[in-house]
């Protein structure tokens, strides 16, 4: 039984057969380190940011992707691929960089679709035509927006509002392409009521997928200075699960759950250690929704009495025709 309706499990409904997502360093830069808005970046930032780092090894793009696809193709014996681009803020730039950057990704071979990680506050109509006219058949727009409280969001230096966050999905909903919300569950000042806050936000709008993160604390991070002086503590296994238990209750039934927690780089963790057991935190994840009887949006007026058919990656959801 699927109690949740997964990326892959939307994938497969999509496309007939695994998709793997590929991740691609362009080497883009973020308004919130380098000057624009801010030099600081979020408070839980990894200075270095996330994905692959080839950029910075001067790796080209082709040469990313014949690494990766190799790679999940002897590991999974995939034969579709998504870009995902992930490292920093993938918009950010002038129209013809963008452009530049994306025309790259024409001629990958078994490129079945993008994800494209930024910042709401680097999207514009311009650059979601240009996403729009690669006329992929899987097509993603991953904004950050952590939490949909202005205040927590001032303390961990976003440097732009909620309201920021909830134009850029109605516009990019206008253009027909999907957007997955990054949400993060226990930042500082934040309780359990303004995280569940945070995913009831996420339901009012016109967003297709979500991923969970819990916080945890990267080297070199102004949060690792906090922690450091004692005005910060994680979050438990336990407390991360009774918010996500809560969270996914509550999600709509159609949104495509990217993620369920984060996962650090080798050597990026700080705190807490329960996040480095990487099988004990999915077999906890596991027996929540068993051990209570759980499903995506279950607690919901609209709810089904029992988990719908189309969580599953052999059904799809009513309204929805196979990609190819």
């Amino acid at each position: 039984m699927y109690r949740f309706y997964g990326l892959a499990a939307r994938l497969r409904q999509n496309f007939g057969k695994r998709v793997q997502k590929v991740p691609l360093d362009f080497g883009f830069s973020c308004p919130n380190r380098d000057g624009n808005i801010s030099t600081k970046g979020c408070i839980f930032c990894n200075p270095l940011g996330s994905g692959s780092g080839m950029h910075s090894q001067s790796t080209p793009i082709p040469e990313q992707w014949d690494f990766w696809t190799k790679k999940f193709t002897r590991l999974y014996n995939a034969k579709l691929f998504l870009a995902y681009l992930q490292s920093y803020t993938n918009t950010y730039g002038t129209l013809e960089q963008v452009k530049c950057a994306f025309d790259q990704l024409r001629d990958l071979p078994g490129l079945a679709g993008i994800c494209i990680g930024t910042r709401p506050d680097c999207i514009d109509a311009e650059k979601l035509q240009l996403i729009k006219d690669l006329n992929l058949k899987e097509t993603w727009l991953e904004l950050g927006l952590q939490s949909s409280n202005d205040t927590t969001l001032a303390l961990i230096n976003r440097g732009h509002d909620a309201k920021c966050f909830a134009d850029a999905v109605i516009l990019a909903d206008s253009y027909e392409i999907e957007v997955c919300a990054h949400v993060i569950a226990g930042l500082p000042g934040e309780s359990k009521k303004d995280f569940i806050a945070t995913v009831e936000f996420i339901n009012s709008l016109p967003i297709s997928g979500i991923k969970f993160h819990n916080l945890y604390i990267s080297h070199g991070t102004p949060l690792q200075e906090m922690y450091d002086r004692g005005e910060f503590t994680p979050f438990s296994m336990e407390e991360y699960l009774d918010m996500l238990e809560t969270a996914v209750s509550i999600l709509r039934t159609d949104i495509v759950i990217h993620r369920l927690n984060a996962d650090p780089a080798p050597g990026e963790l700080v705190a807490p250690d329960w996040i480095e057991h990487k099988r004990n935190v999915q077999n906890a994840i596991d027996m929540m929704f068993e051990n209570n009887d759980l499903w995506q949006g279950c607690a919901r007026e609209d709810s089904p009495t029992s988990p719908p058919e189309w969580f599953g990656p052999d059904h799809l959801p009513p309204g929805r025709k196979r990609k190819i």
